[in-house]
């Protein structure tokens, strides 16, 4: 006989929860409602961030299986820099928002309003400079700045999400964290990473007692290493007692990378953990392979320490692998990262941005972010003076949701729009 639908998932080990490939999607305005919301990028063009986060408000994307057009409608966009590859000037006639000259503009109409239920500030990509610690210049602060000018001015202030850490400065990173304190409107950032598929999928439950954790990933130190500290950072935030803060940060490269491992300063143990769940790892003898590893040293202000390690040359993959009080093996996972020209993890990213959106606060942690910008200053500051960097500014203390946010289920259920990007 052959077996129902409901027969056939219990009978495979799957849900229905789990084939919608989300929690829950975020509730859907009336048609013709949609709120309006202004982008402010610093560069617009394919496979940049600008064109993957408001490329998905622009064109959809699929949920369980169904074409989903967000409940926030692009109606204006300013770019701070407009190369020949610009995309951002043609998609403005073909959707109909405007494209401004300035962020005022974008934000205000009649001089003295907001014109904008939210805001998303998309500031990677782009030519800027790099200062002698190799951080890129990216104006976010400043542009940032101009947002919250325009509040005061207007008296009101809408949500705002911010792609990545918030600025190479913790200074300005601090400062933007406060703004929006003291404005009183939601503040949302990070990348893709925290939220994208975990394969296998691991949620490690709140207040878990961590013996070790070490994540691993790849790519440029500051740009990618921002990644590999927040893959880091939303697991072993989750450890007992909450997050607390971090304490000092110590940077490595080369040849001090193994001579650190092998002394016991960071879990060699886990590395071949990790490894074993990585999609492109590569054969060989992984110090053969990458001659040129970073390594970031991580002391908590709770006393717990933690490492991440960037190995070019053996994988393209970010991993977690952690020992855990009371488990007898390490768990382990992969930040899985589907390839251009869909990029699907940034479903993931656009998804939880709407959850802010509908929820009126951030559901992913701001303090995460912010904490993330300044060990991330530091560990650069750590390399460049070749000493450990004390943080006693990082005393950033939050709770976790007990709901990560993370994409579940099957990866085919979820992804890149529908429509035609013709």
């Amino acid at each position: 006989m052959p077996l129902t639908r409901r027969e056939f998932l219990a009978a495979s080990g799957m849900s229905l929860a789990c084939l919608s490939g989300l929690t829950a999607a975020p509730p859907a305005a009336p048609a013709g409602k949609r709120k309006k919301l202004a982008v402010i990028s610093t560069i617009y063009h394919q496979y940049s961030h600008s064109d993957h986060i408001a490329g998905h408000f622009l064109y959809g994307y699929t949920i369980g299986g169904k074409h989903h057009l967000p409940d926030y409608e692009v109606v204006s966009m300013y770019v701070d820099q407009l190369p020949g590859e610009d995309l951002s000037v043609g998609l403005s006639k073909k959707f109909g928002f405007r494209h401004c000259k300035s962020v005022r503009e974008a934000l205000v109409a009649d001089g003295d309003r907001l014109a904008v239920d939210a805001v998303l500030l998309i500031g990677e990509h782009g030519d800027y400079p790099e200062n002698e610690y190799g951080q890129k210049l990216y104006p976010r602060f400043e542009l940032f700045n101009q947002i919250v000018d325009e509040f005061r001015r207007c008296k009101q202030a809408v949500p705002v999400f911010n792609d990545k850490h918030l600025s190479y400065s913790w200074q300005k990173a601090k400062q933007m964290f406060d703004w929006s304190r003291e404005l009183n409107f939601p503040l949302q950032a990070g990348s893709s990473l925290p939220v994208t598929w975990r394969l296998p999928d691991l949620e490690v439950p709140l207040g878990t007692k961590f013996e070790s954790a070490l994540a691993v990933g790849w790519g440029p130190a500051e740009i990618y290493g921002f990644h590999l500290l927040e893959t880091l950072q939303c697991h072993v935030e989750r450890r007992a007692g909450g997050e607390t803060g971090v304490k000092s940060v110590r940077m490595l490269e080369g040849d001090a990378v193994w001579k650190s491992g092998d002394a016991g300063e960071w879990p060699l143990d886990l590395l071949d953990v990790a490894l074993g769940r990585s999609h492109s790892v590569n054969f060989g003898n992984v110090r053969e392979n990458a001659p040129e590893p970073r390594l970031f040293l991580v002391e908590y202000r709770d006393g717990f320490k933690a490492s991440a390690v960037q190995l070019n040359g053996h994988i393209t993959d970010f991993m977690f692998a952690a020992r855990l009080q009371g488990v007898p093996e390490p768990v382990s996972t992969m930040h899985y990262l589907p390839a251009r020209p869909g990029v699907k993890y940034f479903d993931g990213l656009v998804w939880n941005i709407e959850r802010m959106l509908a929820a009126g606060k951030a559901v992913i942690p701001i303090e995460r972010t912010l904490l993330i910008s300044g060990a991330l200053e530091a560990a650069l500051h750590s390399l460049h003076d070749g000493k450990v960097v004390e943080t006693p500014q990082l005393a950033v203390a939050y709770t976790p949701p007990e709901d990560s946010g993370h994409l579940r289920g099957p990866v085919d259920r979820i992804g890149q729009a529908a429509a035609n990007r013709s």
